[in-house]
């Protein structure tokens, strides 16, 4: 009989998220989403790794087990790293991604479509284990911030966001396993793993 899986436990209760890291970890431990009756953490840090620890300190202190979070950022050349650690609120409270899609394609509105809308997401995450060590891994995935919004799938800014990686496609366009094959959450979670080994 196998031994039982270590319990980790989750910074989100995004359920995009939370399938999508399932869906990575879920092999080797048993993942748990963010407690319910854990109130949500202020993502005031200046950097994705201060906002990521932030989160994994307060899940692992609260759950009392191995927990992992991420903070994750769209950095856009052509608007100076803008939207970057503040991409989730980017247009605003309270965050909402449609809003935020919006917002950047207005504020891209001049920029032609090419070389000059280049982009890239980067994915920090910081696994907390309750003797207190850590570990702190980024995943980035380079790309290009389309013209319009394209595709149904994924969730954040997936559907204005072409991965070089890609055939094109914008994340949202691609099957949930083409995505994690390329994403910088996959990427950094690919680290993390090794890390963890």
């Amino acid at each position: 009989m196998a031994a039982p899986l270590a319990r980790l436990v989750l910074a989100t209760g995004n359920p995009g998220k939370v399938e999508e890291l399932s869906a990575l970890l879920g092999a080797r431990y048993e993942v748990e989403a963010r407690p319910a009756d854990l109130p949500e953490t202020v993502e005031d840090g200046e950097t994705l790794e201060h906002n990521a620890r932030k989160k994994a300190v307060e899940v692992r202190d609260h759950a009392g087990a191995l927990a992992v979070a991420d903070d994750t950022g769209l950095f856009v050349d052509a608007l100076n790293g803008i939207p970057g650690v503040r991409s989730a609120r980017y247009a605003g409270e309270p965050a909402d991604a449609a809003a935020n899609v919006a917002t950047l394609l207005a504020a891209m509105a001049d920029v032609a479509d090419g070389p000059a809308r280049r982009a890239e997401f980067r994915t920090v995450i910081v696994a907390a284990w309750p003797d207190g060590s850590e570990v702190v891994v980024t995943g980035i995935a380079p790309g290009r911030i389309a013209m319009e919004r394209s595709g149904e799938g994924g969730f954040g800014y997936d559907a204005v966001f072409v991965p070089d990686e890609g055939d094109g496609k914008t994340f949202a366009e691609m099957s949930a396993e083409a995505k994690n094959a390329i994403s910088h959450r996959a990427k950094a979670i690919e680290a993390l793993l090794g890390a963890l080994d």
